[in-house]
């Protein structure tokens, strides 16, 4: 089947990968010259697991190219995805201008009968829009009878494993008003959906509210955590041996109610907000969203209000290492991250940092430039040279095991401040550290 994708970043560089991969004819869209340049050469913009091979074998098999020519993207394929980027106003609201263009694009250049697939996540009622968009485009031309039908494809990838996620994925949601323009979709997605059907149909406005409702139903159960871990921290008891407790009731399960520092990435943050703004724009007060990305916001200084409390506020000229700065591992993005939190507030106090992220060292160079306050390291060891203590931030997984009596050699005093909860506290205690974690009790406190 012959696809086209507007947008090459992260969704749309999985899904023509992953459709591309099962024998699809796709060509990938995008506005920005330079970015189709370096992956016409196989350099992939994003870091994500296993993407850049399945990019470069399909492009060498001929089944993935890129282009900025629009009129060949829309007579290239049946299939218009449109996955382009849908960030958040000032009031919260998703910016759909880029989902618009798109939409006038296409229909700039339709001349026979597509199906445009939404799989950019956009707020209840986008279906109508671009639908609307395209008939505008298609009668400036006069051409108001040409047909198309417009689908939404929400799409449910998880930062550092979206390529199995695609592949193997939980549900595969179809929303459309039109039968026919559902089967191209079933046939589209047949090959990830040979065990048992895992297509859900659905109408537009319902595929469009699922997932918005599935990311604030995740964050909701972060948050819930996190509010929790602030419980446990003042009456004394250990929120890991919590989690334990409720993760065995099945009807709560163990995912998502990890305790940390809050959530971060371009998802969660962003569609909470706008979920919260489309109930407003209906006459709705969504006040547990609200509570959500207000208890969020809060969680992100959870770790600097510890580090202050240690210092007795003063931090001013100290230095810390800074072990993470994605806002999850496998992946080099820092958006909305709590490092970004951490960093900008301690320098603002007058401390340095010095930090190693194994993926996102480029992506904070580019976001803070060159600055006397920040050193990015090389490696995890390097952060910890003469520092005054050491901040866990992202759980990549070659921090789980340390050489402890290593950071104790290397750090200035052995103080940790873990941001994710990933050392046991009998360990810290036997190696001899003081030991600051979340929700963690008396025992997170510090040691005498």
């Amino acid at each position: 089947m012959k696809v086209t994708i507007f947008g090459s970043g992260y969704v749309g560089l999985v899904t023509g990968a992953c459709l591309s991969e099962v024998g699809n004819n796709v060509l990938c869209v995008d506005i920005d010259p330079d970015k189709i340049a370096g992956l016409k050469r196989g350099e992939v913009p994003i870091h994500e697991p296993g993407l850049e091979s399945l990019i470069q074998a399909n492009m060498e098999a001929g089944r993935l190219a890129f282009t900025t020519d629009t009129a060949k993207a829309v007579a290239h394929g049946l299939l218009q995805f449109i996955a382009v980027g849908t960030s958040s106003d000032e009031d919260g609201s998703a910016d759909l201008q880029y989902v618009l263009a798109v939409a006038r694009d296409i229909g700039a250049h339709l001349n026979e009968y597509k199906i445009i697939v939404n799989k950019s996540t956009v707020p209840v009622g986008t279906a109508d829009r671009v639908r609307a968009a395209l008939q505008q485009s298609l009668e400036e031309r006069d051409l108001g009878g040409m047909g198309f039908d417009v689908v939404s494809n929400p799409e449910f990838l998880k930062e550092g494993d979206a390529i199995d996620d695609f592949m193997k994925p939980d549900r595969i949601v179809i929303g459309t008003d039109n039968h026919d323009a559902a089967e191209y979709m079933r046939a589209l997605y047949a090959p990830f959906n040979r065990n048992h059907d895992r297509v859900i149909e659905m109408d537009l406005r319902s595929a469009e509210l699922t997932k918005y409702a599935a990311n604030a139903m995740l964050a909701t159960k972060i948050t819930f955590m996190n509010e929790l871990a602030n419980i446990a921290e003042r009456v004394g008891a250990d929120i890991e041996q919590v989690r334990v407790g409720i993760g065995s009731d099945r009807r709560i399960g163990y995912h998502f109610i990890y305790p940390g520092i809050g959530y971060g990435g371009s998802c969660f943050p962003k569609d909470v907000k706008a979920l919260e703004h489309t109930a407003g724009q209906h006459g709705y007060d969504a006040r547990l969203l609200q509570a959500v990305d207000q208890v969020n916001a809060a969680q992100k200084r959870s770790l600097l209000s510890k580090i202050y409390t240690h210092f007795d506020s003063n931090i001013e000229g100290r230095v810390f290492a800074m072990w993470g700065l994605s806002f999850k591992p496998n992946t080099d993005d820092m958006r909305e991250a709590p490092s970004q939190v951490l960093l900008e507030a301690l320098w603002a106090a007058g401390a340095r940092v010095q930090a190693y992220d194994p993926e996102a060292a480029a992506e904070a160079r580019r976001i803070y430039g060159d600055r006397d306050d920040l050193v990015l390291c090389e490696s995890a060891e390097d952060a910890l040279d003469a520092a005054d203590a050491l901040m866990i931030v992202t759980e990549w997984k070659q921090f789980r095991c340390p050489d402890f009596n290593h950071i104790r050699a290397r750090l200035k005093t052995p103080l940790i401040f873990d941001g994710r909860n990933i050392y046991d506290l009998e360990t810290m205690q036997t190696e001899g550290f003081t030991y600051y974690g979340i929700g963690r009790g008396e025992s997170s406190r510090r040691q005498e």
